[in-house]
C-alpha cells in the first residue's frame, strides 16, 4: 500500500525529533519526511503455530475468552474467562455455571499447563485452575505493575466488571494468584464494559492508563442498559489506580469508522513509548463458503444462534499504534485474517487476541527470539474453544519496504544519542540497505555519504551500520541531522542508536 503521511507528531518549525537511544518502529510515520521510488510502509502478518490451550474442562465451557498473557521473570502467566454459552431454539444463553476466571502457566510460552490451585469450588470440588468467581469475572484483565513505588501487596493489579455490576472494579494481588478488591465500589463507571477492559502502568507518562469499551451513541449509568451506536474505545489515567480523571475517546487518523470489540492496547516492551493495540474488528457479512462447509448439524446450530444474536457477524484482528495512548494510527487492512481451511474460523469469535505479545525462543536452532501472540478460534461454537499461538519477528508489525527496483526514505530532522546505528532488517541475497547521514540542508556529512556506505545485507534484528571508516557515529550525537535510507528488495522494521 502507498504511504499516507498520517501521524506525524506536531513540531514547531525547525524543531528536530529527539529520539535519544530509543528503539523506533515503523508502525506510524513519526520518522518519515519523504518517500521516493517504490518505498512504502508494509503491514506484516503473524504465522499460525500450534494450539497453546484447549479449553476442555467443564468449568471452562464453550466460551473461554478475554485472555491475558504476560511474562513474569522465567514464568509466562495466562488468565482467561471460563463461560458456558448454550444454543437452544435459536437463542444463545448462559448455561450450566456462572463465569469464572482461570489461570495457566508456562516455562517457555509454548507448552502450557493448568495447575490445580484448590482455590474455588466447582460442582463440589476445588480441583481446578479457577482463581476468581463473582464480581469482575466477565472480563478480569491482570497485569504486573511496573510502578517503582507499587506496594508489595498490589504488585499485580487488574480491572474487571460489567455494567450490571456498576462498572469496573480494581483488584490487587501479591502473587498473581490470590486476588482481592482494592475498593468495594467500581472505580470506572462511564462506559459499556462488555469486553476486555485493560490497564497498565505507563512509564512514559508516569501514571496508570486504562482502555475500556464504550458505544458511540452514549451509555446510561443504569444497570439495565441498552447500547446504541458503534463499539468503540475510551481511555483515562490515574495516579493511584482508584481515582480516574477525565476520560477521552480514542481517535484515529486516516481510518474509516469500524466497530471494535476489544482493544488489547499496551506499551510495546521493546519500545515502551509506543502503544500497540491489537483490537478485534466486528463486521456483518453474508455466509461464507467456510461456514457452508460445516457439518449439517453444526451448521444448523450456527445458523440459528448466529442469526438471532450476531446476524452473520465475523471478527478478525487489526493493528494500531499510538505515541500518547489517545490518537492512533490504525491499519485498515486486517493484521490477522480469519484464516483458511479450518472449521471455527470464519465465524464470530475468531481472533480475539490475548493481551499482549510476549518474547519466546525461536523453534529454529540458532535463530533470535520472536514474538508470540495467542488468538481464539472455535469460540462458543462446539464443546470448547481453542487458543492458538502465532509468531512474528521482533518488531515485525510493519516494515519500511522496497522491492528490487528500489526506493528511499528520508527522515525528519532528529537528534540521537549513542555511538552506533543498529537496524532490525531483512534483505534478499541480492538486496541491500544503505544509509546516509545528512546535514539539515541535505548535504551529506563527510564520511557518512551514501557512497561511503557499503551495501548492508542479511537478516538480523540488531545489525550495526558501517561506512568506509567504520560504524562509529558518536561524534554526531546531539546534532540535528537527517537519515537517508536506500533500500532494494529489503525490509526495515526498526532502528536504534546504541552505545
Amino acid at each position: 500500500m502507498a504511504l499516507l503521511l498520517f501521524f506525524a507528531a506536531p513540531l514547531q518549525s525547525g524543531e528536530p525529533l529527539d529520539i535519544g537511544s530509543r528503539r523506533e518502529l515503523f508502525v506510524d510515520d513519526f520518522l518519515i519526511e519523504k518517500l521516493s521510488g517504490r518505498a512504502e510502509l508494509r503491514l506484516h502478518h503473524p504465522t499460525p503455530r500450534e494450539l497453546a490451550i484447549v479449553h476442555d474442562a467443564p468449568w471452562e465451557g464453550t466460551s473461554s475468552g478475554y485472555h491475558t498473557v504476560f511474562q513474569d521473570g522465567d514464568l509466562y502467566r495466562m488468565y482467561y474467562r471460563g463461560l458456558q454459552l448454550d444454543v437452544s431454539k435459536g437463542r444463545i444463553s448462559t448455561g450450566r455455571h456462572e463465569p469464572f476466571y482461570c489461570y495457566a502457566e508456562s516455562q517457555d510460552g509454548v507448552h502450557w499447563n493448568k495447575p490445580n490451585l484448590g482455590l474455588v469450588e466447582f460442582e463440589g470440588s476445588k480441583k481446578n485452575n479457577i482463581i476468581l468467581r463473582g464480581v469482575g469475572t466477565h472480563n478480569f484483565a491482570p497485569f504486573k505493575d511496573e510502578n517503582p513505588n507499587c506496594a508489595p501487596e498490589a504488585r499485580y493489579k487488574a480491572l474487571g466488571g460489567i455494567m450490571s455490576e456498576g462498572g469496573l472494579f480494581a483488584f490487587q494481588s501479591a502473587d498473581g494468584i490470590h486476588w482481592s478488591l482494592m475498593h468495594d465500589k467500581p472505580v470506572i463507571t462511564n462506559g459499556a464494559f462488555d469486553s476486555q477492559n485493560l490497564a497498565y502502568w505507563d512509564s512514559t507518562l508516569g501514571k496508570y492508563r486504562a482502555h475500556w469499551r464504550i458505544f458511540t451513541g452514549g451509555e446510561t449509568t443504569k444497570k439495565v442498559w441498552k447500547p446504541t451506536g458503534d463499539r468503540a474505545i475510551r481511555t483515562g489515567v490515574s495516579d493511584d489506580f482508584l481515582h480516574w480523571g477525565q476520560a477521552t475517546d480514542l481517535t484515529y487518523v486516516d481510518s474509516p469508522p469500524v466497530e471494535l470489540y476489544t482493544n488489547q492496547i499496551k506499551p510495546y516492551y521493546r519500545a515502551p513509548h509506543i502503544h500497540i493495540g491489537l483490537p478485534t474488528r466486528y463486521i456483518e457479512r453474508g455466509w461464507s463458503d467456510s461456514m457452508r462447509a460445516l457439518p449439517d448439524r453444526e451448521l444448523r446450530e450456527l445458523r440459528a444462534s448466529a442469526h438471532v444474536r450476531y446476524g452473520t457477524a465475523l471478527t478478525e484482528c487489526m493493528l494500531m499504534a499510538s505515541r500518547d495512548g489517545v490518537q492512533f494510527k490504525r491499519w485498515n487492512e486486517a493484521f490477522m485474517r480469519p484464516g483458511i481451511g479450518r472449521p471455527g474460523t470464519w465465524l464470530y469469535g475468531q481472533h480475539y487476541v490475548a493481551c499482549h505479545v510476549v518474547e519466546t525462543a525461536s523453534s529454529l536452532p540458532g535463530a533470535p527470539p520472536e514474538l508470540s501472540l495467542y488468538s481464539t478460534e472455535s469460540n462458543w461454537h462446539g464443546k470448547g474453544g481453542l487458543l492458538r499461538r502465532y509468531t512474528l519477528r521482533l518488531d515485525g508489525f510493519v516494515s519500511m519496504h522496497a522491492p528490487y527496483e528500489g526506493g528511499e526514505f528520508l527522515s525528519r530532522p532528529l537528534i540521537f544519542s549513542g555511538d552506533r546505528l543498529t537496524l532490525n532488517f531483512s534483505t534478499s541475497a541480492a538486496g541491500s540497505v544503505r544509509v546516509e547521514i545528512q546535514e539539515l540542508d541535505g548535504t551529506p556529512v563527510p564520511g557518512y555519504a551514501l557512497a561511503d556506505c557499503p551495501e548492508q545485507f542479511g537478516d538480523a534484528y540488531q545489525h550495526t551500520v558501517t561506512w568506509k571508516n567504520g560504524g562509529d557515529v558518536g561524534q554526531l550525537a546531539g546534532r540535528p541531522l537527517r537519515l537517508r535510507f536506500q533500500l532494494n528488495d529489503a525490509d526495515l522494521y526498526s532502528l536504534q542508536f546504541v552505545k
